[in-house]
């Protein structure tokens, strides 16, 4: 039984009132979720930025953008 069937079996034992908590519960985890990723995103671009902005880079790039 995969995880998901698991917790959706759960999720059916689960009194009515509680689901709100469950749902809401879900939702934090989420959002935390795509927080991070954002977090390494951000911090991956300003640590690639480095590499970047060298002058060697700008003078690979630039007849790239002379071809488009």
């Amino acid at each position: 039984m995969s995880i998901k069937e698991e917790l959706l079996q759960e999720i059916e034992k689960v009194p009515e009132p509680l689901l709100q908590e469950v749902l809401a519960f879900v939702q934090f985890l989420q959002n935390k979720h795509q927080q991070e990723k954002l977090e390494n995103t951000l911090l991956s671009e300003s640590s690639l930025q480095k590499d970047w902005l060298k002058p060697e880079e700008e003078e690979a790039w630039q007849n790239l953008s002379k071809e488009m």
